[in-house]
Formats: C-alpha cells, structure tokens, sequence
C-alpha cells in the first residue's frame, strides 16, 4: 500500500457493527481504541472482522491539542 497520509497506525479490529449503509469499524492500537466509519461496501470489499490486522490512517487539516 502506498498512499500519503503521514499518520498510519497498525492495530487489531475488535468490532464491526453494520448499520443499514455505514459500519462502525473499532481497532485497538495498543491500548487504546479508535472508531471509523466506513460504508459497508468497503468492510465487505476489505473484509474487515473482529480479530483481523488493519491500519488506521488519520488525515485531518486540523490537528488540536487541549489541556485541562
């Protein structure tokens, strides 16, 4: 895969939830848990399930940083 989004996270699908046109996809990447969603097409065309591999990747224009 080559693409050139910078932040790529590796982790382990633990859910995939389908709704009627969107799933919810829930990696784990070391501890903590990141939700995407993503159409159903692209689960089924990726075959994402629980306990597979995949990579998270965050493009965002905006990244903020908060303190309480």
């Amino acid at each position: 895969m080559r693409i050139s989004a910078r932040n790529q996270i590796k982790g382990t699908i633990l859910e995939v939830t389908k709704g009627a046109t969107t799933s919810h996809v829930r990696v784990d990447i070391g501890g903590q848990v990141v939700t995407s969603s993503i159409t159903n097409e692209a689960v089924d065309e990726l075959g994402l399930k629980a306990g597979g591999q995949a990579i998270v990747v965050i493009k965002a224009s905006d990244v903020m940083i908060a303190v309480d």
